[in-house]
């Protein structure tokens, strides 16, 4: 899951060059903002049958934060 969840974000953000490990902070490390982590996480319901509720946002920190929570939802 680490992997998928780390191309979408390279997809997702553009990025280039940059190293994406479990421990990245979404915002701070990797430049996104709420706009981003939102059409993230919207692209990971779909793509999983999963819903992520809203309030959950704010509760993503880090990249594991995001794997985390797949891996506990995902089935």
């Amino acid at each position: 899951m680490f992997e998928k969840v780390k191309d979408m974000l390279i997809k997702q953000l553009r990025l280039k060059n940059v190293e994406i490990t479990p421990d990245s902070r979404i915002k701070e490390d990797l430049g996104a903002d709420s706009l981003d982590v939102l059409q993230m996480l919207m692209t990971l319901e779909e793509d999983y049958g999963i819903t992520i509720p809203d309030e959950k946002l704010a509760e993503f920190k880090t990249v594991a934060d995001i794997v985390n929570y797949c891996d506990r939802h995902v089935k």
